[in-house]
């Protein structure tokens, strides 16, 4: 094992592959100028948006004053102007880079960009930011109640506005702008501000939240999710003249955050010495394993899930499963038999619910940043993801992407069913637009190149590789005003794309 070296995972920010089969099949045609627009049944004179992420304007790691600006609601708004619509005041945040988080010596880290080092590797990487500080304007005058990072039930609660202690569903970028932080809502401040027309767009988090930290943290349960649901929209049409647009839920699987890191994502050259050593290391494991087998304890598939060998080219990730059986008791059965000795059987501890990552898993972009570094930075040995297991919070296995797909389903089913329910709201359906997008590899629209990733220059994905650039934002846009157009006979102007801004061309280190 003394031969082993770090493994360095490189994401490959600029590929992007399409075939000829998008460029015939999803190429989009643009609408006929509209020579009068129409507000149609709806009222545009007061916009309220409500959200998380992605109605905040939040993108590349941060809340920033460019990323506000170019925010889904603060497109439509503009659009909207052209049939009735009035202003459309955010909580701005007054901050070129906003805050992505903080170093141990206290250095403020700010938006994402995409930088080359030396060696040619293009990555993620944060500028200097500031700490958000409280809103100064017109809280009464505020059109966008977006908070980052939100679920679906914490927009009925005041404990999103505090206490920041003790309380979990505290959020600073709500307490900043809100009403009355621990005593006033999100969904309250929002219905208060006396919207004409309203946009509802929560739910992402409820699945994303457990998506992005490999299943670790909980979906939200559906009869909770429709409860919460039923709750906020009641109180958005409590006002009879009040109409509204409400989105719904795309894959979260399918953005660049899970599909950057492939799974054999652990390469060897052909003659590689470290190929022999790791073998040589993990000889004793397998070997445990199929005395496990031929006690009885183990079938022989389960066995062969968890064994561990590497060769030459793209080798799976080894990762922590903790939906695995755990064999410790296994190995104790073993030392008890003095089959192993208690030295082996301390070394076969980090591996009692490990296995090489399946193809069709999902690997996390924060991964990057983790595998082929030291579990022990004085230890050669200890390398994660090849001689020990990442950790589950990076992995999203085969039981976890089921149930983000169910949870997906359910709370989609949930949010058509108060949509078709009333004549007062549209349904969005980003799911299918995006669904479509991701699906075909890309496309067309406006005559722009568009791509669902985070590759400049046609990305439509920001840098943390989960929201949308401004192009993103508008494309978003886009497929909320199709829907308001279709349910309310409306003929509101959409956005064209070429005005919004991609991802940024990476810079030097």
């Amino acid at each position: 094992m003394k031969n082993i070296k770090y493994i360095l995972i490189v994401a490959v920010i600029f590929t992007w592959s399409c075939s000829q089969e998008w460029k015939d099949e999803v190429r989009t045609t643009e609408d006929p100028t509209i020579e009068t627009p129409s507000a149609g049944s709806a009222d545009f004179t007061k916009f309220v948006a409500v959200g998380n992420s992605l109605t905040a304007g939040y993108q590349a790691g941060a809340l920033f004053t460019e990323g506000q600006t170019n925010s889904v609601p603060a497109i439509l708004a503009k659009q909207f102007k052209t049939v009735g619509g009035g202003d459309f005041n955010q909580p701005d945040i007054n901050s070129e880079n906003g805050f992505f988080g903080a170093l141990p010596d206290g250095t403020i880290l700010g938006r994402l960009v995409l930088k080359t080092n030396a060696e040619g590797a293009t990555a993620p990487s944060p500028t200097l930011g500031d700490v958000p500080t409280a809103f100064a304007g017109d809280k009464a005058a505020l059109n966008n109640f977006g908070v980052p990072g939100i679920l679906l039930g914490q927009c009925l609660t005041p404990l999103t506005g505090g206490p920041a202690e003790n309380n979990p569903a505290f959020n600073p970028l709500y307490a900043r702008f809100a009403a009355a932080p621990g005593t006033s809502t999100i969904i309250g401040d929002a219905v208060a501000a006396q919207g004409t027309f309203f946009m509802f767009w929560l739910g992402n988090n409820d699945v994303l939240g457990f998506a992005a930290n490999g299943g670790t943290f909980p979906t939200t349960d559906v009869p909770a999710f429709e409860a919460q649901y039923n709750a906020a929209i009641a109180a958005l049409t409590a006002n009879p003249d009040a109409k509204g647009v409400v989105g719904n839920i795309g894959d979260v699987t399918a953005i660049p955050f899970f599909n950057l890191v492939p799974y054999n994502a652990v390469p060897f050259a052909e003659g590689d010495p470290t190929i022999d050593a790791l073998n040589a290391g993990f000889a004793g494991f397998n070997a445990a394993l199929d005395g496990l087998v031929g006690a009885g304890f183990m079938t022989a598939d389960a066995a062969a899930e968890r064994k561990v060998s590497y060769q030459a080219g793209g080798n799976p990730i080894l990762i922590l499963d903790t939906d695995l059986f755990d064999i410790s008791p296994m190995f104790d059965g073993l030392l008890g038999a003095g089959a192993i000795t208690a030295e082996q059987r301390a070394a076969l501890q980090p591996f009692v619910q490990s296995r090489p990552i399946k193809e069709g898993e999902l690997v996390t972009l924060r991964a990057a940043s983790v595998i082929g570094t030291l579990a022990d930075p004085d230890d050669p040995r200890t390398v994660i993801g090849v001689a020990l297991p990442l950790g589950d919070q990076y992995v999203l296995t085969m039981t976890e992407l089921e149930e983000v797909a169910t949870k997906t389903a359910a709370f989609n089913a949930k949010i058509k069913a108060v949509a078709d329910a009333s004549d007062k709201i549209a349904l969005a359906d980003v799911a299918q637009a995006f669904g479509s997008l991701a699906a075909a590899g890309g496309g067309f629209d406006d005559g722009v190149i568009l791509a669902p990733s985070l590759a400049p220059p046609f990305g439509l994905f920001s840098e943390d590789g989960v929201h949308p650039n401004n192009r993103g934002a508008a494309f978003m846009a886009k497929v909320f005003i199709d829907a308001i157009n279709a349910e309310f006979g409306a003929k509101i102007p959409k956005p064209k794309l070429g005005d919004y801004s991609g991802t940024r061309l990476p810079i030097a280190q």
